[in-house]
């Protein structure tokens, strides 16, 4: 693929830099696309400098405030984000913007676009995968149905010269040659032959009985998405998943499935996933049946070009038309491999949807199975999870449930009750409190009354504490903070962990200096108290 950058506006030394930053920044990449995308990034640069009032003869002469310029015009979409992403890589590569000002502005941090595709509603996304499940099972069973014929004519079991005969016979030039027979005028026009044999003319009447067209084969990618989680890119390259006999299993088959993803980096492009077929629900039956649809498609185009071993393979309406994307595998006589991006559009708009499915297909895939497929956690997390709608809305309730059950936590661990100045009568005298209606305890005993633990009464919104009981609390505080280091772990937070809160909840209302004062006051009637207390004798 040639990039010719003596078209570029600028002077040829501004022209020769940046071919040379271009043709060593190649050399990362893996695909015609990113070299394209770059090519036209760069022309964007080079339109932007020749469009300024000096315009710099080469990227020396490259200012601070330039760059503030070209940052200003891309940093507000997500495509001027990728574009000034894109630059910078290049930019930083020459020597000469190294430091100083300009270095700095190149540094500076382009903030991460927002996440424009979201999950597709569960309604929606059941339109859409009925949808393509319709198209597929229809397009199965065309060719399952002739396949039939076509075994049965090979094996001689059907009647010669009946209309199965003659359809079979059919059935086997189009699986040699990939077309039925045809008549061809000397204007070049071609006309189906035994057109009132087949029922018509069109694809689905003619050479669709053994192959599967390029709009069926996206509706198998759409659902192979929907339960695989793939990316649009893995079906172009998807080898014909090799088959074993499942551990222990007899009627089972373990397809391993190798799946390619090149934005991983080389060395990590390939991994591969076991996928079990036991069964009409099983997740292995849609291999099974991708297996099928293929069939004759792979195996014409194993005779065309030996080696090819694609499973994604359909048979094309203009078998002669050129093919325009470099990246994908090259078409093999009236056969095309995988699913390009147009594919998928196409697709959408005969259809009616809106849009392409896959991207927003895989999110739904990704959001729905709730774990990383093909991509690390990070990106599973602040992609796919954390951005889409979908998921914020499905974890409101979760939130709200978590919220309300922090906030029975806090406060189960706060003190209940109230402040006094000083005794009440009408109250009656706990060890830790003054009791307002035993009769009305959150812990009722079996026999009336509370049945609560003395440590409980600070919990209990019948509870008043006045001055004359800081002394005895202040040192049953001080105690539990001692007793933290005897016990192990489970036994603290089972025992006396909210207590302990409680009892700083109620420190913090009173106030630290009054607590320590009120400490000091403490007497033998006090300490002997919540040595009872502590040890359970007055609970």
């Amino acid at each position: 693929m040639k990039f010719d950058f003596a078209i570029l506006p600028g002077a040829e030394p501004l022209q020769r830099s940046l071919a040379v930053l271009f043709a060593e920044h190649s050399r990362r990449w893996g695909s015609h696309k990113t070299a394209s995308s770059v090519w036209i990034k760069v022309k964007f640069f080079a339109e932007f400098l020749s469009g300024s009032e000096n315009p710099p003869d080469d990227l020396g002469d490259l200012t601070a405030a330039t760059l503030k310029r070209w940052r200003a015009r891309h940093i507000k979409t997500n495509t001027g984000k990728t574009t000034l992403r894109i630059m910078r890589g290049l930019l930083q590569q020459d020597i000469r913007l190294a430091e100083g000002a300009v270095a700095e502005e190149l540094a500076r941090r382009i903030p991460t676009g927002k996440t424009v595709k979201q999950s597709y509603p569960e309604e929606e996304w059941q339109h859409v995968l009925l949808t393509a499940q319709r198209q597929f099972r229809s397009a199965l069973l065309r060719i399952r149905e002739n396949t039939v014929v076509l075994e049965d004519w090979r094996s001689g079991t059907l009647a010669q010269d009946s209309r199965e005969w003659r359809l079979g016979q059919v059935l086997d030039h189009l699986a040699r040659t990939g077309d039925v027979p045809r008549t061809i005028y000397p204007g070049g026009q071609s006309h189906v032959k035994n057109h009132g044999l087949l029922g018509g003319a069109s694809a689905e009447k003619s050479w669709g009985r053994l192959f599967l067209t390029r709009s069926e084969l996206t509706a198998l990618a759409v659902l192979l998405t929907d339960r695989f989680g793939w990316n649009l890119s893995v079906y172009d390259r998807m080898p014909v998943p090799a088959t074993g006999a499942s551990a222990g299993e007899t009627a089972s088959v373990t397809y391993q499935v190798q799946v390619e993803k090149r934005r991983a980096g080389s060395g990590r492009w390939f991994s591969t996933e076991n996928i079990t077929d036991s069964g009409a629900d099983s997740l292995g039956r849609l291999i099974t049946q991708a297996l099928e649809a293929t069939a004759h498609g792979r195996a014409l185009a194993a005779r065309l070009a030996p080696g090819s071993g694609l499973l994604m393979v359909a048979r094309t309406t203009r078998p002669h038309q050129q093919h325009p994307d470099m990246d994908r595998p090259r078409p093999v006589g009236p056969l095309t491999f995988g699913v390009c991006p147009s594919d998928a559009t196409v697709w959408s708009r005969f259809h009616k949807l809106s849009g392409s499915p896959f991207q927003r297909s895989r999110r739904t895939a990704v959001t729905r199975e709730g774990r990383p497929l093909q991509h690390t956690q990070g990106t599973h997390e602040s992609v796919y999870v954390l951005p889409d709608e979908g998921v914020q809305r499905a974890s409101r309730g979760v939130f709200e449930d978590g919220a309300l059950e922090a906030l029975a936590q806090a406060r189960a661990v706060v003190f209940g009750g109230r402040l006094a100045d000083g005794p009440d009568p009408e109250h009656e005298e706990t060890a830790t409190a003054d009791c307002s209606d035993a009769t009305a305890s959150p812990w009722p005993a079996p026999g009336g009354g509370c049945g609560a633990d003395f440590l409980l009464c600070l919990a209990c919104p019948n509870a008043y504490v006045h001055p004359g009981h800081h002394p005895r609390l202040a040192l049953l505080h001080q105690q539990l903070e001692s007793l933290r280091s005897a016990l192990d772990d489970r036994t603290w937070a089972r025992d006396w962990h909210g207590h302990l809160l409680r009892l700083g909840d109620l420190r913090d209302r009173v106030g630290a200096a009054a607590w320590n004062a009120a400490l000091a006051r403490a007497d033998d009637n006090d300490r002997a108290l919540i040595r009872l207390l502590m040890k359970g004798e007055i609970a």
